[in-house]
């Protein structure tokens, strides 16, 4: 087995590595044994009960996904990087979706909409309208639908289609007339 790096040259481990570099069983038994104190392959070996080849093939996988360095002539686990990959796993990443907004607007956004889906409808009025204005533009001016139909656009974007669809007719961004809906109001992209 090629020696591992030195501590310090770990970096860049994603949370999804370390959890496929632990799925197996034979690597969580090494990772455990180096947690306690182990700081040889042979005292590997001894604590985990796996042999010499199976220490050596598991060592592999954690060093080459940074979780095992080598400190002072002992493989040590690296615990630094346990910390990074959970701050970069727990950051939200940078919203481009919502770009062209103004800060106000895109900060609703950004609070109540994730991967295209509404997490929960406003109760703060000008916080909803922001909503209900990203909600008529899924609708195409001059086009006329079926109550069906507009619950299954809204639908997409929440659950709650009976709310949303009577808010985007009380606040003016949809109008209805004999079972048909059309779009009556809100911003236009272009």
């Amino acid at each position: 087995m090629s020696a591992p790096p030195t501590a310090g040259a770990t970096a860049g481990a994603t949370a999804g590595a370390i959890a496929g570099a632990l799925a197996d069983e034979q690597r969580r038994l090494v990772f455990a044994a180096l947690q306690l104190g182990s700081g040889t392959t042979e005292q590997v070996a001894e604590v985990s009960g796996l042999g010499a080849a199976q220490v050596a093939k598991a060592l592999g996988k954690l060093v080459e996904v940074g979780l095992v360095v080598a400190a002072d002539g002992r493989l040590v686990v690296a615990g630094e990087v346990f910390q990074a990959a959970a701050r970069s796993a727990l950051a939200r990443p940078t919203v481009t979706e919502h770009a062209g907004l103004p800060a106000e607007a895109r900060k609703v956004m950004h609070a109540f909409v994730v991967d295209g889906r509404l997490r929960s409808i406003p109760s703060a009025h000008a916080k909803r309208q922001v909503i209900l204005d990203w909600l008529a533009q899924q609708f195409e001016p001059g086009r006329h639908y079926s109550e069906a139909m507009v619950n299954m656009i809204i639908g997409q974007r929440h659950a709650d289609t009976a709310a949303l669809r009577r808010y985007l007719v009380d606040d003016g961004y949809l109008d209805r007339d004999a079972g048909q809906y059309w779009r009556s109001g809100g911003t236009v992209a272009g």
